[in-house]
């Protein structure tokens, strides 16, 4: 099969991610006898320099993960959790029904730094100057700006100059939108990490040591001042079209920690997917295989109407099942068990007919009727239909051209030589979510507009909650072995484009490449995870390259299509280690950025 780019094939590393310079990094680490989460925490700083409308320093992280030296698959959580004062009733009082997208009440505590070091600290082997020093380069001397970035910057430009003016002295210099193709520099930027590192430096040479220095700067010294004075001092503009100080403190982010979890994991016809729990969207997919388990998907072709119609109706009731039931398991409890057993998917799969279903049709969990009504009557009320050719989620794609408001995210997959295999999938802070801190060149994030204000539905707002992210990294056994890494920014999209994906890969022999270069498509039938939370029923965006003849049968099978331009759906890149240590890497060739390195 031709493809847009060959798959990367070696033995000594590979690194793929949503930029080729940060896929640059995380090889020269490789390179310099580091091993996967040294390259993967390099390449991460560096996509908050050069896709700063994508992910900052203030974002999120999940990451899974398969350490050689201790056998262990875990998930790594860098979603931070909602502020001690940020309760429902300090929402409400400010008259809002739902949290803005943009703006500082829909901040959480930032999380990647601290995952970053901790993944560093526990599983790296390298210094906290060896994985920042890329990143400071960039910021201090340029990176060439994207046209995307550019024409972002255009879009919001009166905005910044008119609401947000530490965001304008940035990235409208001088009262100009930098050129794309040409430098641009963060130099604020550059000063916050060189501050960091030498911070970090000045506690000795001890490798552990600098990083928990590195990790005290940011939350419990002058970073996490900084957020709190500008969070306590300024008034943002946000969508709620009124203006809204912070209510994140100082005192919330010298309490808060990364951590560990143990993934959740599926059995899919010899493969054991892994992913991250109900505090994400990932049991999406793993609900999805297991309504698709008892399907014929190797005998339709992986661009047929058949194919994508099976996968569409059991993403609409995996996704109909993540309003209903998945939140923080710290402060609800999920029924995962239930909602992955066999007695129940064989009950729900019987509801996948011929015809696309226009409902949002959640499972029933003994139990949890009561819930379930709760979540029904709340989207009734809160979640508006859109029409179906409008856009309101994470624009990775064709969203884009309709709203330059939004950012969207970043993915990094990495496999050493030693096994050591990594999928992460950075977010959150980009320049069009929160104003720019200028002692610090960059903004908050806003992934607490996740939460409903809502009482008593499993996204409900409360102090010290994780919302339910988007973010869903990927990884996959293969006989029991470490096998695969993968993963895609792009909202509620990102399980979506991650199945098509995987099951071409599993169901049709395809190479990594092959898989991603194939037609793309995704459903905004449930309501999405952004401020206005809206929903698009029977919606299914397909790319033209799927060809007439199949978009044709998709809508003759009832689903409300909308047509997007070829090479224009999802930014997936994957990475695989075969059982002799042969490896494996693909990146999209969608927007023309994204990049595989290997030897």
């Amino acid at each position: 099969m031709f493809t847009t780019r060959p798959e990367i094939l070696g033995t000594f590393g590979v690194v793929t991610s949503t930029h080729w310079l940060a896929s640059a990094t995380g090889m020269s680490l490789l390179e310099r006898g580091g091993n996967a989460f040294d390259a993967c925490a390099a390449s991460a700083f560096v996509l908050q320099v050069v896709e700063p409308h994508l992910v900052g320093p203030a974002g999120e992280v999940p990451a899974i993960f398969y350490s050689a030296r201790t056998g262990k698959l875990e998930v790594l959580c860098g979603q931070g959790t909602t502020p001690a004062a940020a309760t429902l009733e300090r929402y409400r009082a400010e008259g809002l029904k739902l949290i803005p997208g943009n703006g500082l009440l829909a901040t959480v505590i930032p999380g990647a730094f601290d995952a970053w070091m901790l993944l560093l600290r526990d599983h790296g082997t390298m210094r906290v100057r060896d994985v920042l020093e890329p990143a400071i380069y960039y910021a201090q001397h340029g990176h060439a700006l994207m046209p995307r970035i550019s024409n972002t910057i255009a879009g919001l430009k009166d905005f910044f100059e008119t609401h947000w003016p530490t965001t304008a002295q940035v990235y409208v210099p001088g009262g100009k939108v930098p050129e794309a193709r040409k430098l641009f520099r963060n130099p604020a930027l550059a000063r916050t990490w060189t501050r960091v590192l030498k911070e970090a430096e000045s506690v000795g040479a001890d490798r552990e040591r600098q990083i928990e220095a590195a990790r005290d700067a940011f939350y419990r010294g002058f970073i996490a001042e900084e957020i709190d004075r500008f969070a306590r001092n300024t008034d943002v503009m946000d969508e709620s079209g009124t203006t809204h100080r912070g209510v994140i403190t100082a005192d919330d982010l010298a309490g808060w920690s990364a951590s560990y979890d143990k993934p959740l994991t599926y059995d899919y016809h010899g493969y054991t997917v892994a992913k991250a729990g109900a505090w994400s969207q990932g049991p999406v997919f793993l609900q999805t295989l297991a309504l698709l388990k008892g399907m014929d998907l190797t005998g339709v072709g992986p661009n047929s109407v058949e194919f994508i119609h099976r996968v569409t109706e059991a993403m609409k009731l995996a996704f109909a099942d993540r309003e209903a039931y998945y939140g923080d398991p710290a402060f609800i409890d999920v029924p995962l068990a239930h909602l992955l057993s066999d007695a129940y998917n064989d009950e729900r799969r019987a509801l996948i007919g011929e015809t696309a279903s226009h409902d949002l049709l959640p499972g029933q969990v003994p139990g949890f009727e009561a819930q379930v009504a709760r979540v029904m009557d709340t989207l009734e009320r809160l979640s508006p239909v859109s029409a179906h050719g409008s856009a309101t989620n994470e624009p990775t794609l064709a969203d884009m051209r309709a709203s330059a408001k939004r950012g969207d995210t970043t993915h990094v997959d990495v496999i050493d030589r030693w096994g050591n295999m990594i999928s992460a999938t950075p977010s959150g802070g980009w320049f069009q979510s929160s104003p720019v801190i200028p002692e610090l060149g960059f903004g908050l994030n806003t992934r607490a507009q996740m939460f409903w204000l809502e009482e008593g539905l499993p996204g409900t707002l409360a102090p010290g909650k994780r919302p339910r992210t988007t973010l869903t990294p990927s990884l996959a056994l293969r006989d029991g072995k470490p096998y695969l890494a993968f993963g895609t920014p792009g909202g509620d999209q990102q399980e979506q484009w991650q199945l098509l994906f995987f099951l071409r890969h599993v169901h049709h022999g395809l190479n990594l490449q092959e898989a991603i270069d194939l037609p793309m498509s995704h459903t905004m039938h449930f309501p999405t995870s952004f401020y206005p939370r809206d929903r698009k029923p029977g919606h299914l965006a397909v790319e033209a390259s799927f060809g007439p003849e199949v978009i044709e049968g998709l809508r003759q099978r009832g689903h409300q299509i909308e047509e997007v331009p070829e090479w224009s759906v999802g930014r997936l890149t994957a990475a695989s280690r075969d059982d002799d240590g042969l490896l494996h890497a693909a990146a999209t060739p969608r927007l023309m950025q994204a990049y595989a390195i290997g030897r």
